[in-house]
């Protein structure tokens, strides 16, 4: 009898365990991980920009949490006080994983990498975000450029789910650890999606000075001082002429 139990038990976790593991790959198939897209582009104009990110994908039956993990230039910055209020008015959730120097240049400053915590829009199978990003000054240019171009890699992008489980690493996809939400730092599980259809990196072109004018504007500037100063005191001088002439009358 013990040949028969020991068979029973075998096929019994057997069907469990092909059971839960349709239950885990039904969450997130590959079919599914197929569908996904994501697109980055920049707004605005000058030194201050938006980068909008978009995520669609298909029809689901359960909650989808998605995660940006936007690797940025030491030519650009984002403003942790502009972050918070954001967060207040319109629920933008960007954890950033230091402390950003608002007023260095760039040949001074590091990159920095933000999370960005998705919320899902009311269209189903859609996130959205639109995350200020600022530029910083640059060195003035000795080759007489008048623009840099700063490049604005595209993000790495993970998603999870509360209600199911993260399928194992497969050949389209890989499971890493990241922060479970902006205010729980906690590690989760996440999926990172190999291959996703994207529109890739953005870039943006900032203004900086041109040494090559070094001289000429050192001398415009002290001609302008010592005009300046001459027409200041000509009127002082004028001033006083003026009241000393009607203490003696």
């Amino acid at each position: 009898m013990q040949p028969f139990y020991l068979y029973l038990s075998v096929a019994v976790l057997y069907f469990i365990h092909s059971g839960s593991s349709q239950e885990v790959h039904s969450c997130f198939s590959s079919e599914w991980l197929k569908s996904v897209k994501m697109s980055m582009k920049i707004a605005k104009a000058g030194f201050h920009r938006e980068l909008q990110y978009s995520i669609q994908y298909g029809k689901v039956d359960h909650d989808v949490k998605a995660l940006l993990v936007q690797k940025l230039p030491s030519g650009v910055y984002m403003d942790e006080y502009q972050l918070a209020n954001l967060r207040e008015d319109t629920g933008l959730e960007v954890l950033l994983d230091s402390k950003v120097d608002l007023e260095a240049p760039e040949y001074l400053s590091t990159g920095f990498t933000a999370l960005i915590f998705l919320s899902s829009s009311e269209i189903s199978g859609q996130h959205a975000a639109t995350v200020p990003v600022h530029a910083r000054y640059h060195r003035p240019s000795d080759s007489g450029h008048v623009r840099v171009k700063v490049d604005i890699e595209s993000p790495r992008l993970l998603i999870r789910s509360d209600q199911c489980k993260i399928p194992p690493p497969g050949s389209s996809h890989v499971v890493v650890d990241a922060s479970c939400t902006l205010g729980n730092v906690s590690l989760c599980s996440w999926l990172k999606i190999l291959d996703l259809k994207e529109t890739g990196p953005v870039s943006l072109e900032i203004p900086v000075g041109d040494a090559t004018q070094t001289v000429t504007v050192c001398v415009v500037t002290v001609l302008v001082t010592l005009l300046s100063c001459s027409l200041i005191l000509r009127a002082m001088w004028k001033h006083s002429t003026y009241n000393h002439s009607k203490k003696t009358t």
